[in-house]
């Protein structure tokens, strides 16, 4: 038995175990974790953003009332594909994009403040 017991630990003294490694999981888990945040905080809600925005955009429909990313108000004439014609003053029309639409205003906020 100690014979056994001796010649084991020789054995073991000749050839060393490899030593392992840290797990290539466990060093990319910081990497990981850090793009799931930045996916959280940054890129989810600007999606969503954009969607809220085509959807408004896409809503839109002659006689809405609505301000441009310039601070331009206006009264929209017509909605084509691929812009929009909005009349800012009497006999004064432009063409905008339609990602310029920054807020449309509330027909009853507007008619409040028409008849005040």
């Amino acid at each position: 038995m100690i014979i056994f017991n001796l010649a084991t630990m020789m054995a073991q003294a000749q050839s060393p175990s490899p030593t392992r490694g840290p797990n290539i999981l466990t060093a990319l888990f910081p990497f990981i974790l850090v793009l799931v945040i930045f996916w959280i905080i940054v890129v989810l809600p600007q999606q969503r953003r954009q969607k809220r925005h085509m959807r408004m955009v896409e809503a839109l429909k002659p006689g809405d009332r609505i301000i441009t990313s310039g601070g331009i108000f206006g009264t929209v004439m017509g909605v084509y594909p691929d812009r929009i014609e909005l009349k800012i003053a009497a006999n004064v029309k432009i063409d905008i994009t339609k990602s310029a639409v920054a807020v449309i205003l509330e027909k009853q906020k507007t008619e409040t403040k028409n008849e005040s």
